[in-house]
């Protein structure tokens, strides 16, 4: 039976020495033994016959200082080596990034080497392109007369938290879970095998894995306001409009929906079909990045473990760092975070560029495992006991005191409050009704109800 890749869902090739085998084949690629050697392919997942497969995104959360850059640019350079089509998205202004990588990372991709692009995203840039749509929209229109024409987007500073709106809009572009044709001049007729997201923050990249289960809930009283006050009928025609023109502009259209309650069901299956990617090994992986001479640093990939549930995607593995004499032993960590896949890997100079030829052939075998995907297999968060009327819910990196329960409208449903982050649950119609008790066992909560 032929091994498939977790990334591209495309077989692993045999080991040939056939090279016109294979389409964008690397100089060096792994062998047998780990290393990486000339005429051999042991991960190829770029054969010349296999369709475009749908691009994957990769982010990585860890502790301020636990190597999550590095581990970001580690995972970059492999992909790249492996014969994948690979981008590291930046959105920070550090420039621990352009020192390991060796390259300026622009506004605009750049290429860094052999498969290997890198762009940062600057927010004060990303608003221009979306303000001009919406200026030629209107200018066909004129629904509010022209009243944008006078905006010059290059006079507009950042406002709190529209970092996070435009990085989830710039991501979308590149990896398409929502599936529109939305387009961008920076990436227009490029197709990336593999995303690298190196985010702001981890509660900014925590906010994007939950972007979309949160919004349909806005999008519900949304569509309330649209379909049953004086103000939503009035307004709802111009807005689908305006929408509308701005699509065209850039390739799409809505024209096909007829009234706001056919627009908005719409929106509700594109953001349901984006939160479902999240939870895909084959479309996201999430890995957890820790220093191991910190026991900080490693409780607090226990916690963002929990939060990574609690947004409604899930931990694909976990990477420590090893020191020269560590807090927390290896085996020690391993135990913390099963059933986790976990590797370690050397600590990598963050003061100059590295040379990551020779950094690939010494990674271990658990390493290079799991940036194939690891097992590939994910563990359920949520299991339902009907026979006793409860619902077990893992939470690594919290305990009961961290976690408040609420319902709403009867007991259909279960709001899970933790690490700033609310889940809603439906529950079956087996186990529905009020909440009668929780108690927590071995990181899991157990919620009785009656």
């Amino acid at each position: 039976m032929a091994l498939l890749c977790p990334l591209c869902s495309y077989p692993f090739p045999v080991l040939r020495r056939d090279r016109n085998l294979f389409r964008r084949t690397p100089d060096f690629v792994q062998n047998e033994g780990g290393s990486w050697g000339r005429n051999q392919a042991a991960f190829i997942c770029a054969a010349s016959d296999r369709p475009e497969k749908p691009t994957k995104l990769i982010t990585f959360l860890g502790k301020g200082g636990s190597g999550k850059t590095t581990a970001a640019v580690l995972a970059s350079q492999y992909y790249a080596k492996a014969g994948l089509n690979t981008c590291f998205v930046l959105h920070s202004q550090d420039l621990t990034a352009e020192y390991l990588m060796g390259c300026k990372i622009g506004t605009s991709p750049t290429v860094c080497s052999n498969n290997l692009s890198a762009v940062r995203l600057e927010t004060s840039k990303m608003i221009l392109e979306p303000l001009d749509r919406l200026k030629r929209a209107d200018n066909h229109l004129n629904l509010i007369q022209g009243v944008l024409q006078g905006v010059v987007g290059e006079e507009l500073g950042v406002l709190p938290g529209m970092d996070s709106i435009f990085s989830v809009m710039e991501i979308e572009k590149l990896v398409g879970y929502i599936g529109g044709s939305y387009k961008s001049s920076n990436y227009s007729h490029k197709h990336f095998d593999v995303i690298v997201y190196d985010g702001i923050s981890n509660e900014d990249t925590l906010r994007m894995m939950g972007v979309c289960g949160g919004a349909r809930l806005y999008l519900k009283y949304l569509r309330n306001m649209a379909e049953k006050t004086d103000i939503g009928r009035l307004t709802a025609p111009s807005v689908i409009k305006l929408i509308d023109e701005s699509l065209r502009l850039n390739g799409g259209s809505i024209a096909s929906y007829k009234s706001s309650t056919e627009l908005l069901s719409a929106a509700e299956q594109a953001l349901e079909k984006a939160s479902a990617a999240f939870s895909e090994p084959s479309r996201f992986s999430c890995y957890l990045v820790m220093d191991l001479k910190s026991r900080i640093s490693v409780n607090s990939s226990l916690r963002y473990w929990g939060c990574v549930i609690q947004a409604g995607a899930q931990v694909s593995g976990a990477f420590g760092f090893r020191p020269q004499s560590c807090a927390v032993p290896e085996e020690a960590a391993k135990e913390m975070f099963s059933p986790l896949p976990f590797a370690v890997v050397p600590y990598l100079p963050t003061e100059c560029s590295i040379d990551w030829e020779a950094t690939l052939n010494v990674l271990n075998r658990d390493a290079q495992d799991l940036l194939c995907g690891g097992n590939g297999s994910i563990q359920s968060s949520i299991k339902f006991d009907h026979a006793n009327k409860t619902v077990t819910l893992f939470m690594p990196g919290f305990d009961k005191t961290d976690i408040k329960l609420y319902q709403y409208r009867g007991g259909a449903e279960l709001l899970v409050e933790a690490g700033d982050q609310r889940r809603v649950i439906p529950l079956p119609l087996g186990v529905q009704g009020k909440v009668g008790g929780a108690k927590f066992i071995d990181r899991n909560l157990v919620i009785t109800l009656r």
